[in-house]
């Protein structure tokens, strides 16, 4: 063979047809009733000129990949080829379809080895993104089958190639381009031999699809979460306090933050003033505050048009003493959520009790987890959120001491590894000397991601200078999670033997 000198990939032309006959004819040695006719390409073309590619080496037609439109719905029932083509008049194609599928893809036996028939399923999955469909689709032959049939059905010798007990070239290749098996398709192809007949049904699906808005918006891709660490000192009320929180909120806006996220117990120097209570009576008095902090945080979130997660507070619910904050929507929506573990310290000084809910909330931004502090520690919560879909996970902590900041970021961390998703923590730094039992703080705010290609090798985003007052701004792109759960060099998630071992919630 000639040395190559120019690959190149072109969208198939009518003119192209003769040079894709003698192709056809290479491909298909003696199967005359897979070569495509004059008429039933140009056809092709006419109808939808951006899925018809061919690779051209040196000049020369070496391979091909032909595709219609479908609709994604097609793939939860068995069908046939001739169902997918209309009987090769592609009345069936649907231009408002949200599925590609491929209906063919040869290359010459001369070119064969040289990775050229992946240069064509990376551009069917580029136009796929490109389009915005859903997955890509195509009947798979198992070529080997026959050979194989008088002892395993279908499925059998599936399972078998899948543990390269067998050997079959077609489906190893789909299984190395990131393809999965959706169903074994009966009759799909009448003629062909080898498979008997039958098909794997394969899918690759987008993992940017995005289902097309009714009106105006839609989930931002790119989100902007602002951390504050937060000084703590003495405050004369609650405006002053609220005033300092405003400011912080001022500022974020201004970078066009999506999110705002507060350190547990930020308001904790209002007990200074009750100093002379012993410390659970004081946190009861702290806990008189909260409601009135919540509805001032829930209209700045619409003044300040940012997401606020409040931090934590104290709350007193059916007589009970709990560790609560609260999801402030931009939109004025507002959420709650609970400390699930508490300390054995605030057991034991303050006689706080764990909450019941876990849970994700939706956000203008996607799906986002919330766990207090202690609670970021036990991976069981982070991945049932996970498993509920999401995206990033928000800590707000307070920890006095190093020891305990480092079991919150270390465990953090992990939490952003396992789960492939961001993690955000948030603390307060500074002393309060009126404040029995948060006299002094330790913090250091960070962002942590997955540790693959896409992110950071340390697997840190951010983060904030240790124990000084500041805000912390980064951008975190959603897209590269959803690269990660498909291809990244480990899936956590995906590859759990869920065969073996499941987690459940007892409580809802």
């Amino acid at each position: 063979m000639d040395p190559i000198e120019n690959v190149e990939l072109a969208y198939l032309n009518a003119e192209d047809y003769q040079s894709l006959k003698d192709l056809m004819q290479a491909a298909y040695p003696g199967l005359n009733d897979l070569h495509w006719q004059k008429h039933e390409i140009h056809k092709l073309i006419s109808l939808f000129p951006e899925g018809q590619v061919v690779l051209r080496v040196n000049g020369e037609i070496a391979g091909c990949a032909l595709s219609v439109l479908q609709y994604d719905s097609i793939t939860d029932r068995n069908h046939t080829y001739n169902e997918i083509t209309g009987n090769d008049t592609f009345k069936t194609h649907k231009k408002d379809g949200d599925l590609l599928y491929g209906i063919d893809v040869f290359i010459a036996p001369k070119f064969r080895g040289m990775r050229l028939a992946r240069r064509l399923y990376d551009f069917r999955k580029e136009l796929c993104e490109q389009l915005n469909l859903k997955a890509i689709a195509f009947g798979a032959r198992m070529p080997k089958y026959h050979l194989h049939a008088h002892e395993l059905s279908p499925l059998q010798y599936l399972e078998k190639v899948k543990s390269k007990e067998i050997e079959d070239p077609v489906l190893n290749f789909q299984f190395n381009n990131d393809f999965h098996v959706k169903r074994i398709l009966k009759d799909y192809l009448e003629g062909d031999s080898e498979s008997l007949d039958h098909a794997v049904l394969m899918e690759w699906n987008n993992v940017y699809y995005e289902k097309p808005q009714a009106g105006p918006g839609g989930k931002t891709r790119v989100i902007r979460a602002g951390l504050v660490q937060w000084q703590m000192r003495r405050y004369r009320d609650l405006d002053e306090l609220m005033a300092q929180a405003e400011f912080f909120l001022d500022s974020l806006a201004g970078y066009h933050s999506d999110f705002a996220l507060f350190p547990e117990f930020f308001n904790a120097p209002l007990m200074a003033s009750d100093n002379e209570l012993n410390e659970a009576d004081a946190i009861r008095k702290l806990a008189t505050f909260t409601k009135e902090i919540v509805n001032r945080f829930a209209q700045l979130a619409v003044t300040y048009n940012i997401n606020i997660i409040t931090g934590s507070m104290p709350e007193i619910v059916n007589e009970k003493l709990r560790n609560v904050g609260y999801l402030c929507h931009r939109d004025g929506r507002l959420d709650r959520f609970e400390k699930i573990h508490v300390t054995p310290d605030e057991e034991r000084v303050w006689g706080m009790e764990g909450g019941e809910s876990i849970k994700t909330f939706d956000t203008d931004c996607g799906k986002v987890g919330i766990l207090i502090c202690y609670d970021v520690e036990f991976p069981e919560l982070s991945r049932l959120l996970a498993e509920d879909g999401m995206d990033i996970l928000f800590v707000p902590f307070l920890t006095d001491t190093q020891n305990g900041y480092s079991r919150v970021r270390n465990t953090a961390q992990a939490r952003a590894i396992e789960n492939e998703c961001y993690v955000v923590i948030a603390g307060s730094v500074g002393n309060l000397p009126k404040v029995s039992n948060m006299d002094i703080q330790f913090a250091q705010s960070m962002v942590f991601t997955p540790c693959d290609f896409a992110f950071p090798s340390t697997g840190i985003k951010a983060e904030a200078t240790p124990n000084t007052e500041m805000i912390l701004v980064v951008d975190l792109d959603i897209d590269l999670l959803r690269e990660l759960n498909e291809f990244g060099s480990v899936r956590n998630l995906k590859d759990r033997r869920l065969d073996l071992y499941s987690l459940v919630l007892k409580k809802g």
